[in-house]
């Protein structure tokens, strides 16, 4: 008999089309039978902007939880959510091949950064999105604003918010939990998104211009999902943590292990104005890892590189908490809440 397996996951469109990733990926990889859970967060209770809810953990709690007391045996998350501490009795059991980490721009009339006119309006609800866009447009409206990928893109004059891959509706009329049906439409000139959630929802014919790392910084984690489970489940020889292990990817998790360890040492949550991009050179196994952070109003910005050996996680923890000193020794605590003193 298959071993059966509960997958938990948030109900909006994009968690939904990432957790069934995730669960294609595992019975492929052994012998499962998987059932899906769906597990409302205080992300998706809360209308409130992410900055005053905390950010970190809004959309992982629950979930947690769920693990915890036994609703769901494993738990996707989008990487970049996901707070950087141990979480008690649970582990990061695999990290499978990162997506694109960029993020991208969706403008109406296929405008790009430098097109849009002065006074333009940009929604995003990332405070390090809105303080990197401040740096390289400071004319620019930078709006706050909450939603699923249709309500935000409905929210650009001219771009269909409304299906995604398969037909699937995502906009206004269909929200996941929380998110407000009176949300404005056609309000905005452009809205910022992560790539790597327009890819999996097939969206990306509303993106108007991809923005390379070294323009803007992505998350933490970025394009990167994360698959917890109870500690004592991602061990032996079941065949889930058979096919744990196979789903891993070691040079995925090497990079982003070393991104978090930034915020890590910096003690910023996933909500600070703090991007890191981590990297494998092909050529030499060797970690680059870059790191920016944004004062809010985009008047300063810090931009600092690392590299070294990524031999394994404790080498890739290492190289991004180096970075941090770095940072840190550059007065970084000047542009962002940072260290126990924010």
């Amino acid at each position: 008999m298959p071993q059966h397996v509960r997958i938990g996951t948030r109900a909006s469109a994009l968690a939904l089309t990432q957790t069934g990733h995730v669960a294609d990926a595992l019975a492929a990889l052994a012998d499962l039978a998987v059932e899906t859970v769906r597990v409302r967060t205080e992300g998706d209770r809360v209308r409130a902007s992410l900055a005053s809810l905390g950010g970190t953990g809004v959309f992982v709690t629950a979930l947690r939880d769920a693990l915890l007391d036994g609703r769901c045996d494993v738990a996707v998350h989008s990487l970049k959510d996901l707070p950087t501490g141990p979480a008690d009795g649970l582990v990061i059991a695999a990290v499978p091949p990162r997506a694109d980490a960029r993020d991208a721009l969706c403008a109406r009339d296929g405008l790009t950064l430098a097109a849009l006119p002065a006074g333009a309006r940009v929604g995003t609800g990332s405070p390090r999105r809105a303080a990197q866009l401040r740096a390289r447009r400071p004319d620019l409206d930078v709006v706050d604003i909450r939603g699923n990928v249709g309500t935000r893109l409905g929210r650009v004059r001219g771009l269909d918010p409304t299906t995604v891959a398969g037909g699937t509706h995502v906009g206004p009329e269909a929200p996941h939990p929380g998110v407000a049906t009176d949300a404005p439409r056609g309000d905005l000139d452009a809205v910022v998104l992560a790539a790597a959630g327009l890819e999996r929802l097939g969206r990306l014919d509303a993106v108007s211009e991809w923005f390379a790392p070294d323009v803007l910084a992505p998350a933490p984690g970025q394009g990167a999902l994360a698959v917890e489970v109870r500690t004592a489940d991602a061990s032996g020889d079941t065949p889930l943590a058979d096919a744990l292990r196979a789903l891993d990817h070691a040079p995925t998790r090497r990079a982003v292990v070393a991104e978090r360890a930034v915020l890590a040492r910096l003690e910023a949550g996933c909500a600070a104005p703090i991007g890191a991009w981590g990297r494998l050179d092909d050529a030499t196994g060797t970690l680059l890892l870059d790191a920016v952070v944004t004062a809010a109003d985009g008047s300063r910005l810090l931009r600092l590189s690392a590299q070294g050996p990524a031999d394994d996680d404790r080498a890739a923890d290492a190289l991004g908490r180096r970075l941090a000193d770095d940072l840190l020794a550059a007065g970084v605590a000047d542009l962002a809440p940072v260290g126990p003193a924010r």
